[in-house]
Protein backbone atom coordinates (compact mmCIF):
# COMPACT_ATOMS: atom_id res chain seq x y z
CA UNK A 1 0.00 0.00 0.00
CA UNK A 2 1.48 3.36 -0.78
CA UNK A 3 1.36 6.03 1.67
CA UNK A 4 2.70 9.80 1.81
CA UNK A 5 2.47 9.87 5.61
CA UNK A 6 2.73 6.63 8.84
CA UNK A 7 2.33 7.55 12.05
CA UNK A 8 3.43 4.40 14.23
CA UNK A 9 1.51 4.63 17.35
CA UNK A 10 -1.87 6.38 18.47
CA UNK A 11 -1.05 7.60 21.76
CA UNK A 12 -1.16 11.68 22.20
CA UNK A 13 1.68 11.98 20.19
CA UNK A 14 0.30 10.30 17.38
CA UNK A 15 -2.62 12.24 17.56
CA UNK A 16 -1.02 15.29 18.03
CA UNK A 17 0.90 14.82 14.48
CA UNK A 18 -1.74 13.60 12.68
CA UNK A 19 -4.53 16.47 13.59
CA UNK A 20 -1.19 18.47 12.27
CA UNK A 21 -1.10 16.89 8.96
CA UNK A 22 -4.64 17.32 8.33
CA UNK A 23 -4.31 20.97 9.26
CA UNK A 24 -2.27 21.65 6.40
CA UNK A 25 -4.10 18.89 4.08
CA UNK A 26 -1.57 16.31 4.10
CA UNK A 27 -2.62 12.41 3.88
CA UNK A 28 -1.46 10.38 6.70
CA UNK A 29 -2.52 6.95 8.33
CA UNK A 30 -1.73 6.26 11.87
CA UNK A 31 -1.11 2.12 12.91
CA UNK A 32 -1.92 1.23 16.66
CA UNK A 33 -1.27 -2.29 17.76
CA UNK A 34 -4.14 -1.86 20.84
CA UNK A 35 -8.41 -1.92 19.95
CA UNK A 36 -8.28 1.76 20.84
CA UNK A 37 -6.38 5.36 20.60
CA UNK A 38 -4.81 6.03 23.60
CA UNK A 39 -4.37 2.92 25.24
CA UNK A 40 -1.75 4.35 27.87
CA UNK A 41 -4.20 6.19 29.44
CA UNK A 42 -7.69 3.90 29.11
CA UNK A 43 -6.29 0.56 29.99
CA UNK A 44 -3.14 1.06 31.78
CA UNK A 45 -3.20 4.54 34.12
CA UNK A 46 -4.32 4.53 37.56
CA UNK A 47 -8.49 6.05 38.88
CA UNK A 48 -7.01 8.36 40.35
CA UNK A 49 -4.61 9.66 37.96
CA UNK A 50 -4.33 13.74 36.85
CA UNK A 51 -2.65 15.23 34.98
CA UNK A 52 0.82 16.68 36.35
CA UNK A 53 0.35 20.27 34.95
CA UNK A 54 -1.81 22.60 34.45
CA UNK A 55 -4.16 22.30 31.67
CA UNK A 56 -2.40 25.23 29.59
CA UNK A 57 1.00 23.33 29.45
CA UNK A 58 -1.32 20.30 28.37
CA UNK A 59 -3.06 21.03 24.92
CA UNK A 60 -2.41 19.25 21.80
CA UNK A 61 -2.38 21.51 18.92
CA UNK A 62 -5.06 23.25 17.36
CA UNK A 63 -7.76 22.56 20.20
CA UNK A 64 -7.67 24.21 23.64
CA UNK A 65 -9.48 22.90 26.73
CA UNK A 66 -12.64 23.42 27.54
CA UNK A 67 -12.73 26.62 29.68
CA UNK A 68 -14.85 25.28 32.91
CA UNK A 69 -12.29 22.31 32.39
CA UNK A 70 -10.24 21.69 36.00
CA UNK A 71 -6.52 23.27 36.40
CA UNK A 72 -5.16 20.11 36.52
CA UNK A 73 -7.58 17.51 34.65
CA UNK A 74 -8.42 13.86 36.18
CA UNK A 75 -7.80 10.60 33.64
CA UNK A 76 -11.08 10.80 32.10
CA UNK A 77 -11.60 14.23 31.99
CA UNK A 78 -8.32 14.07 29.15
CA UNK A 79 -9.60 10.66 27.72
CA UNK A 80 -12.84 12.75 26.66
CA UNK A 81 -10.24 15.33 25.05
CA UNK A 82 -8.77 13.19 22.93
CA UNK A 83 -11.51 11.69 21.50
CA UNK A 84 -13.21 15.29 20.68
CA UNK A 85 -9.87 15.50 19.35
CA UNK A 86 -9.74 12.44 17.06
CA UNK A 87 -13.39 13.83 15.71
CA UNK A 88 -12.48 16.85 15.37
CA UNK A 89 -9.27 16.10 13.23
CA UNK A 90 -11.14 13.18 11.04
CA UNK A 91 -7.89 11.05 12.37
CA UNK A 92 -7.81 8.38 10.25
CA UNK A 93 -6.20 5.03 12.26
CA UNK A 94 -6.21 1.26 12.08
CA UNK A 95 -6.34 -0.27 14.76
CA UNK A 96 -4.83 -4.07 15.51
CA UNK A 97 -1.58 -3.58 13.11
CA UNK A 98 1.35 -4.90 15.43
CA UNK A 99 4.53 -3.41 13.38
CA UNK A 100 6.81 -6.41 13.02
CA UNK A 101 9.55 -4.09 11.22
CA UNK A 102 10.58 -1.01 9.44
CA UNK A 103 13.44 -0.20 7.07
CA UNK A 104 14.23 2.47 4.60
CA UNK A 105 14.41 0.72 0.89
CA UNK A 106 17.87 2.07 -0.86
CA UNK A 107 15.89 0.87 -3.90
CA UNK A 108 12.31 2.23 -3.77
CA UNK A 109 13.45 5.62 -1.21
CA UNK A 110 10.81 4.74 0.44
CA UNK A 111 9.79 3.27 4.14
CA UNK A 112 8.90 -0.20 4.41
CA UNK A 113 6.44 -0.94 7.11
CA UNK A 114 5.05 -4.69 7.77
CA UNK A 115 2.67 -5.03 10.17
CA UNK A 116 0.55 -8.12 11.17
CA UNK A 117 -3.55 -7.32 11.24
CA UNK A 118 -3.89 -9.50 14.15
CA UNK A 119 -7.60 -9.27 13.80
CA UNK A 120 -7.76 -10.48 10.60
CA UNK A 121 -4.20 -12.61 11.11
CA UNK A 122 -2.52 -10.71 7.49
CA UNK A 123 0.33 -9.34 7.05
CA UNK A 124 0.29 -5.53 5.53
CA UNK A 125 2.99 -3.61 3.86
CA UNK A 126 2.94 0.00 3.57
CA UNK A 127 5.66 2.02 1.27
CA UNK A 128 5.80 5.45 2.36
CA UNK A 129 7.76 8.54 1.61
CA UNK A 130 7.37 9.75 5.32
CA UNK A 131 7.37 7.70 8.64
CA UNK A 132 6.99 8.77 12.26
CA UNK A 133 7.85 6.64 14.76
CA UNK A 134 5.27 7.47 17.80
CA UNK A 135 5.35 4.92 20.31
CA UNK A 136 6.72 7.16 22.53
CA UNK A 137 8.92 6.35 25.54
CA UNK A 138 6.58 4.82 27.50
CA UNK A 139 5.62 1.65 25.75
CA UNK A 140 6.41 -0.69 28.35
CA UNK A 141 6.79 -1.21 31.72
CA UNK A 142 9.99 -1.81 32.96
CA UNK A 143 10.70 -4.22 36.50
CA UNK A 144 14.14 -3.81 37.72
CA UNK A 145 16.14 -6.87 38.52
CA UNK A 146 15.36 -8.19 41.85
CA UNK A 147 17.56 -10.90 43.38
CA UNK A 148 14.50 -13.75 44.53
CA UNK A 149 11.37 -11.48 42.35
CA UNK A 150 10.51 -14.87 40.80
CA UNK A 151 10.18 -16.22 44.13
CA UNK A 152 7.83 -14.02 45.86
CA UNK A 153 4.73 -15.69 47.52
CA UNK A 154 2.62 -12.93 46.90
CA UNK A 155 1.39 -10.37 44.11
CA UNK A 156 3.22 -8.22 42.16
CA UNK A 157 2.86 -6.04 38.75
CA UNK A 158 4.13 -2.44 37.19
CA UNK A 159 2.08 -0.07 38.08
CA UNK A 160 0.24 0.30 34.29
CA UNK A 161 -1.78 -2.72 35.62
CA UNK A 162 -2.86 -0.72 39.27
CA UNK A 163 -6.16 0.67 39.23
CA UNK A 164 -7.24 1.19 42.65
CA UNK A 165 -6.83 -0.23 46.37
CA UNK A 166 -9.70 -1.71 47.13
CA UNK A 167 -8.33 -5.40 46.66
CA UNK A 168 -5.46 -4.24 48.96
CA UNK A 169 -7.43 -3.17 52.14
CA UNK A 170 -5.98 -4.12 55.14
CA UNK A 171 -3.07 -6.02 53.26
CA UNK A 172 0.68 -5.20 53.54
CA UNK A 173 2.21 -3.28 50.14
CA UNK A 174 5.59 -2.15 49.32
CA UNK A 175 5.50 0.21 46.35
CA UNK A 176 8.76 0.96 44.42
CA UNK A 177 9.72 4.15 43.29
CA UNK A 178 9.00 7.25 44.88
CA UNK A 179 8.09 9.44 41.41
CA UNK A 180 4.67 11.12 40.64
CA UNK A 181 3.06 7.21 40.11
CA UNK A 182 4.49 5.43 43.38
CA UNK A 183 3.50 8.18 45.63
CA UNK A 184 0.18 8.95 43.73
CA UNK A 185 -0.46 4.78 44.24
CA UNK A 186 1.19 4.66 47.50
CA UNK A 187 -1.39 7.24 49.02
CA UNK A 188 -4.11 5.71 47.17
CA UNK A 189 -3.46 2.99 48.95
CA UNK A 190 -3.26 4.33 52.52
CA UNK A 191 -6.39 5.61 51.91
CA UNK A 192 -8.23 2.44 50.79
CA UNK A 193 -6.60 0.63 54.40
CA UNK A 194 -3.57 -0.67 53.02
CA UNK A 195 -0.37 -0.87 55.03
CA UNK A 196 2.12 1.02 52.63
CA UNK A 197 5.65 1.41 52.57
CA UNK A 198 7.50 2.92 49.95
CA UNK A 199 11.07 2.70 48.40
CA UNK A 200 13.14 5.85 47.38
CA UNK A 201 15.86 4.78 45.34
CA UNK A 202 16.92 7.39 44.55
CA UNK A 203 16.95 11.39 46.09
CA UNK A 204 13.65 13.29 44.69
CA UNK A 205 12.33 16.36 44.87
CA UNK A 206 8.58 17.22 46.30
CA UNK A 207 6.74 20.19 44.92
CA UNK A 208 2.85 20.95 45.07
CA UNK A 209 0.84 21.16 41.97
CA UNK A 210 0.61 25.17 43.18
CA UNK A 211 4.29 25.26 42.92
CA UNK A 212 4.82 23.43 39.50
CA UNK A 213 2.16 25.69 38.39
CA UNK A 214 3.84 28.98 39.72
CA UNK A 215 7.63 27.44 38.19
CA UNK A 216 5.57 26.73 34.63
CA UNK A 217 4.76 30.53 34.70
CA UNK A 218 8.29 31.71 36.14
CA UNK A 219 10.03 29.68 33.36
CA UNK A 220 8.69 31.72 30.55
CA UNK A 221 10.65 34.74 32.37
CA UNK A 222 13.54 33.84 34.21
CA UNK A 223 16.23 31.72 33.97
CA UNK A 224 15.98 28.08 35.06
CA UNK A 225 18.53 28.59 38.21
CA UNK A 226 16.54 31.08 39.10
CA UNK A 227 13.32 29.71 39.31
CA UNK A 228 15.01 26.17 41.10
CA UNK A 229 16.20 28.35 44.27
CA UNK A 230 12.34 29.51 44.57
CA UNK A 231 11.39 26.43 44.07
CA UNK A 232 13.34 24.48 46.49
CA UNK A 233 12.59 27.50 48.79
CA UNK A 234 8.97 27.17 48.76
CA UNK A 235 9.23 23.38 49.08
CA UNK A 236 11.06 23.78 51.91
CA UNK A 237 8.78 26.15 53.70
CA UNK A 238 6.01 23.52 52.60
CA UNK A 239 7.28 20.13 53.78
CA UNK A 240 10.22 21.43 55.90
CA UNK A 241 13.31 18.66 56.06
CA UNK A 242 12.18 15.22 54.61
CA UNK A 243 15.52 13.37 55.05
CA UNK A 244 14.35 12.89 58.66
CA UNK A 245 11.80 10.75 56.67
CA UNK A 246 13.67 8.57 54.42
CA UNK A 247 13.56 11.60 51.53
CA UNK A 248 16.71 12.81 49.91
CA UNK A 249 17.07 15.78 47.63
CA UNK A 250 19.15 15.95 44.24
CA UNK A 251 21.87 18.01 44.26
CA UNK A 252 20.58 19.77 41.12
CA UNK A 253 17.47 21.22 40.97
CA UNK A 254 13.76 20.23 40.24
CA UNK A 255 13.72 22.12 36.44
CA UNK A 256 17.21 21.95 35.38
CA UNK A 257 17.03 17.90 36.08
CA UNK A 258 13.74 17.93 34.30
CA UNK A 259 15.60 19.95 31.37
CA UNK A 260 18.31 17.69 31.40
CA UNK A 261 16.83 13.63 31.96
CA UNK A 262 13.55 13.61 31.77
CA UNK A 263 12.58 13.32 35.15
CA UNK A 264 9.61 15.43 36.78
CA UNK A 265 9.98 16.66 40.03
CA UNK A 266 7.02 14.69 42.38
CA UNK A 267 4.39 16.52 43.11
CA UNK A 268 2.72 15.48 46.42
CA UNK A 269 -0.83 14.65 46.48
CA UNK A 270 -1.18 13.63 49.99
CA UNK A 271 1.28 11.03 50.86
CA UNK A 272 3.69 13.24 52.52
CA UNK A 273 1.11 13.75 55.44
CA UNK A 274 0.45 9.93 55.47
CA UNK A 275 4.42 9.42 55.67
CA UNK A 276 4.94 12.52 58.17
CA UNK A 277 2.78 10.23 60.62
CA UNK A 278 4.09 7.00 59.88
CA UNK A 279 0.84 5.56 57.95
CA UNK A 280 3.36 4.68 55.24
CA UNK A 281 6.99 4.47 55.85
CA UNK A 282 9.91 5.06 53.59
CA UNK A 283 12.37 2.72 52.56
CA UNK A 284 15.76 2.24 50.75
CA UNK A 285 16.45 0.08 48.24
CA UNK A 286 15.42 -3.93 47.91
CA UNK A 287 18.24 -5.95 47.92
CA UNK A 288 16.75 -9.30 47.91
CA UNK A 289 13.21 -10.94 48.50
CA UNK A 290 12.36 -14.78 49.84
CA UNK A 291 9.02 -15.42 49.48
CA UNK A 292 7.49 -12.63 51.15
CA UNK A 293 10.32 -11.27 53.48
CA UNK A 294 12.53 -8.42 51.65
CA UNK A 295 15.39 -7.15 52.78
CA UNK A 296 15.99 -3.95 51.95
CA UNK A 297 19.70 -2.03 51.76
CA UNK A 298 19.48 -0.64 55.65
CA UNK A 299 19.37 -4.63 56.42
CA UNK A 300 15.50 -4.51 57.56
CA UNK A 301 13.75 -7.27 56.61
CA UNK A 302 9.99 -6.82 56.21
CA UNK A 303 6.92 -9.51 54.77
CA UNK A 304 4.78 -7.94 52.37
CA UNK A 305 1.74 -9.29 50.50
CA UNK A 306 2.11 -7.39 47.14
CA UNK A 307 4.39 -5.03 45.39
CA UNK A 308 3.47 -2.32 43.02
CA UNK A 309 6.34 -1.70 40.69
CA UNK A 310 6.22 2.19 39.83
CA UNK A 311 9.65 1.85 38.23
CA UNK A 312 9.30 3.92 34.73
CA UNK A 313 8.55 2.62 31.24
CA UNK A 314 11.29 1.86 28.52
CA UNK A 315 11.24 2.52 24.10
CA UNK A 316 10.90 -0.62 22.47
CA UNK A 317 11.66 1.22 19.25
CA UNK A 318 14.57 -1.42 18.92
CA UNK A 319 12.87 -4.40 18.17
CA UNK A 320 11.53 -3.47 15.44
CA UNK A 321 12.64 -0.39 13.49
CA UNK A 322 15.46 -1.51 11.02
CA UNK A 323 17.66 1.37 10.53
CA UNK A 324 17.43 5.00 11.57
CA UNK A 325 20.49 4.99 13.40
CA UNK A 326 21.06 8.59 12.54
CA UNK A 327 18.01 9.60 14.83
CA UNK A 328 17.80 6.49 17.73
CA UNK A 329 20.48 5.16 20.00
CA UNK A 330 20.53 1.60 20.77
CA UNK A 331 18.24 1.81 23.77
CA UNK A 332 15.33 3.72 21.34
CA UNK A 333 15.59 7.00 22.23
CA UNK A 334 17.02 10.00 20.03
CA UNK A 335 20.27 10.28 19.38
CA UNK A 336 19.91 14.01 19.09
CA UNK A 337 19.46 16.48 22.38
CA UNK A 338 16.16 18.20 22.86
CA UNK A 339 15.53 20.62 20.21
CA UNK A 340 16.62 18.59 17.51
CA UNK A 341 15.86 15.69 18.92
CA UNK A 342 12.80 14.65 16.52
CA UNK A 343 14.38 14.59 12.53
CA UNK A 344 16.41 12.21 10.86
CA UNK A 345 17.52 11.73 7.09
CA UNK A 346 15.15 10.35 4.53
CA UNK A 347 11.93 11.27 5.61
CA UNK A 348 12.22 9.68 9.43
CA UNK A 349 10.69 11.64 12.73
CA UNK A 350 10.18 10.60 15.93
CA UNK A 351 7.02 12.44 18.51
CA UNK A 352 6.69 12.18 21.72
CA UNK A 353 10.73 11.45 22.74
CA UNK A 354 11.53 14.74 24.35
CA UNK A 355 11.10 13.87 28.38
CA UNK A 356 9.07 17.41 28.00
CA UNK A 357 5.06 15.48 28.30
CA UNK A 358 2.19 16.63 26.39
CA UNK A 359 3.97 20.02 26.06
CA UNK A 360 6.93 18.71 24.04
CA UNK A 361 4.81 16.32 22.28
CA UNK A 362 2.52 19.23 20.93
CA UNK A 363 6.25 20.96 19.93
CA UNK A 364 7.14 17.78 17.88
CA UNK A 365 3.73 17.49 16.39
CA UNK A 366 3.77 20.82 14.79
CA UNK A 367 7.73 20.97 14.00
CA UNK A 368 7.31 17.05 12.36
CA UNK A 369 4.05 18.46 10.17
CA UNK A 370 6.05 21.83 8.86
CA UNK A 371 8.98 19.94 7.97
CA UNK A 372 7.10 17.56 5.94
CA UNK A 373 4.82 20.19 4.48
CA UNK A 374 7.70 21.91 3.28
CA UNK A 375 9.66 18.98 2.05
CA UNK A 376 6.33 18.48 -0.04
CA UNK A 377 6.32 21.82 -1.63
CA UNK A 378 10.16 21.70 -2.64
CA UNK A 379 9.34 18.43 -4.52
CA UNK A 380 6.04 19.62 -6.02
Amino acid sequence: MEEVVVIIGAGPAGLATSACLNHLNIPNLVLEREDCYASLWRKRAYDRLKLHLGKQFCELPHLSFPSDAPIFMPKNEFIAYLDNYVSRFDIKIRYHRYVESAFYDETAKKWCVEAENTELNVKEVYFVKFLVVATGENNQGLIPEVVGLNSFAGKWMHSNKYENGKEFAGKDVLVVGCGNSGMEIGYDLASYGANVSIVARSPVHIVTKEIVFLAMRLLEYLPCRFVDSIVLMLSDLKFGDLSKYGLKKPKEGPFYLKALTGRSPTIDVGAMEKIKSKQIQVLPSITSINRKEIKFENGKINEYDAIIFATGYISTVRKWFKGGNDLFNDNGMPKQRFPSHWKGENGIYCAGFSSRGLMGISNDARNIANHINLALSQNS
